[in-house]
């Protein structure tokens, strides 16, 4: 325990994340197929690994069980279920020193976090579990705030390759993935938040039994967004690979083709 509360009191460097920022700038703007940067090794393994010591196993916590065709995962974001060190990551990157480091790398400025992790905080897929390729959710119904950027850190220490899991980033018109990002301890991936950023790990994982596939998911919003990039409120949204028919749960399905007002009647009928 009183290694845990030890680990518990890292902070960002600002002094030495400032200039790191300025240099990710340029492969973040110029990046394919949309805006991100992956970074290994932002964090000391130590906090990292004291996060991976306390991580929750499924029966030891209250998960939020996904089990759908588009998706099979587990996602925790009830900060008083969490340890320490873990409480302690979330709440640096939240903070002022890392937001700005966002910031210069992304261009982006006036970010605010979520205190809330609405779809984020803590995730786990076992094996056979995966996440079709979709794009997320864009409006944060409690903050009334568009969202911006997710950060995803992983926590998988002796990853083979074998075991899948590897986030892919794919085009506008889903022809192809771009980029194939294995999700091993300690890297960092952050890319912008857009209705066309389509991401996702969409093959179901190999992994031992006893293995997950573990990270932290942050996201970021703003008050307002570029007038290219606005579009109506949506959940999100799943797309098809090449040869693959994504079957999407039905109140997504309804959320394509109904408008918000008369989904939103639909609903209050219902209830």
């Amino acid at each position: 325990m009183s290694n845990a509360i030890e680990q518990a009191t890292f902070s960002f460097d600002k002094a030495a994340l400032d200039p790191f920022a300025d240099r990710m700038q340029q492969t973040f703007e110029s990046a394919k197929p949309f805006s991100y940067a992956m970074i290994d090794g932002l964090f000391p393994p130590e906090v990292l690994e004291a996060v991976l010591a306390e991580f929750p196993e499924p029966e030891q916590a209250p998960w939020q069980s996904f089990d759908q065709a588009t998706e099979i995962k587990l996602a925790l974001a009830d900060t008083t279920k969490m340890g320490p060190a873990t409480r302690n990551v979330l709440a640096e990157c939240n903070g002022q020193v890392f937001i700005d480091f966002l910031e210069r790398v992304t261009g982006i400025t006036g970010l605010i976090p979520d205190p809330h992790y609405a779809g984020g905080g803590l995730h786990q897929i076992r094996r056979g579990g995966y996440l079709k390729v979709h794009a997320d959710f864009n409006w944060h119904n409690r903050l009334r705030l568009d969202r911006r950027l997710n950060v995803l850190i992983y926590l998988n220490k002796d990853w083979d390759e074998s075991y899948g899991g590897n986030l892919e980033l794919w085009n506008k018109d889903m022809s192809a993935a771009e980029q194939i990002i294995p999700p091993i301890f300690n890297r960092l991936v952050v890319f912008a938040t857009t209705s066309t950023a389509y991401h996702g790990h969409p093959e179901p994982l190999t992994c031992p039994p006893e293995r997950a596939r573990r990270s932290m998911a942050l996201y970021y919003y703003t008050n307002g967004r570029p007038d290219e990039e606005v579009q109506e409120a949506h959940s999100t949204l799943f797309q098809s690979r090449p040869g693959e028919k994504v079957r999407l749960p039905k109140r997504d399905a309804l959320r394509r083709w109904v408008p918000p007002p008369i989904l939103d009647w639909l609903h209050a009928r219902k209830r």
